[in-house]
């Protein structure tokens, strides 16, 4: 008996040990609360030590690398003495995710920017700075739970974002259902999102009146150059914000620039953390779990 439970306990530690989350049950959602990690700890000599659990609301921060040209170094590691686990794993391609806006003082916090302010927030929640400047983009690099991440606001104004997306997508190789780009849109009601898994540019080519010019049929978000500097592919998923449609016979030009007033930005920040929780779900679950989640989801006049 004594040898039999020498065995277990030898087989145990030879397994292999993936870091998984543990859901925290105090929200409706549990990409709203957080997730607990487990993850194996190892000496500085590489010896096999004991296991050990990381309880955090945020996701692990990024193993270094030992090759500057290796930005996310693999997560697993493996034990020694075991062939299966010292066997190379897959490199894990990051994901992007662009919120397209334009740079400045002069529009920040304005309707057309809700695409800056939803990558702020992802980096604000998980803790991913964002402080360098990269392929003409504010640029920062993370995990959201055991998944790399890539976060960009491009600088190059909206109607040549492609100009930064398209560079970023090329020398990391991400695969185009990884690149998630984030935009406002006037057709969706206040404060609601619409997760897609590709799509067209809908003559988005940035502001032109085509007389008689009923506000209707002004194109209002520059796609087309992400999609011209990504070859012309359109493959690639995009989630939008509503900003609502503009008042009586306003301008849409001049409704997009304008602030949100005080009851519109508490529901946009409601929005945004819906949002966040839906990017958890779909890197770490899947696009149709966050899809679901997304279409699903509750305004919070609804909640109150």
């Amino acid at each position: 008996m004594r040898v039999g439970a020498i065995a277990s306990s030898v087989a145990a530690l030879r397994s292999p040990i993936s870091r998984r989350p543990f859901l925290l049950p105090s929200s409706d959602h549990p990409h709203l609360a957080g997730s607990l990690y487990l993850r194996r700890a190892r000496c500085r000599d590489g010896r096999r030590t004991m296991i050990s659990e990381q309880f955090s609301s945020s996701p692990p921060p990024a193993q270094s690398s030992s090759s500057s040209s290796a930005p996310f170094a693999s997560l697993a590691r493996p034990v020694d003495g075991d062939a299966e686990a010292e066997k190379p794993l897959p490199k894990q391609r990051p994901w992007l995710i662009v919120g397209l806006g334009n740079p400045g003082k002069n529009y920040s916090g304005t309707r057309h920017n809700v695409g800056f302010e939803f990558v702020e927030a992802i980096a604000e929640a998980e803790g991913i700075s964002m402080s360098s400047v990269s392929f003409k983009a504010l640029f920062g690099k993370g995990f959201i739970g055991n998944v790399p991440v890539m976060l960009a606001k491009p600088q190059t104004f909206m109607n040549a974002s492609g100009e930064s997306v398209g560079p970023i997508v090329s020398y990391y190789k991400i695969p185009l259902k990884q690149v998630l780009v984030v935009f406002d849109d006037l057709d969706l009601p206040f404060a609601k999102l619409r997760l897609l898994p590709k799509g067209g540019h809908g003559g988005h080519n940035g502001f032109q009146e085509y007389p008689p010019a009923p506000y209707h049929f002004i194109c209002y978000i520059w796609m087309k150059s992400v999609i011209n500097h990504l070859k012309g592919s359109r493959d690639f998923p995009r989630l939008r914000i509503g900003i609502g449609r503009p008042p009586g016979k306003m301008n849409p030009a001049s409704f997009v620039m304008r602030p949100f007033n005080k009851q519109e930005r508490e529901e946009l920040d409601f929005t945004l953390q819906q949002g966040v929780a839906a990017i958890r779900i779909l890197l770490l679950e899947g696009f149709d779990k966050s899809a679901t989640f997304v279409n699903s989801n509750k305004s919070m006049e609804q909640l109150s």
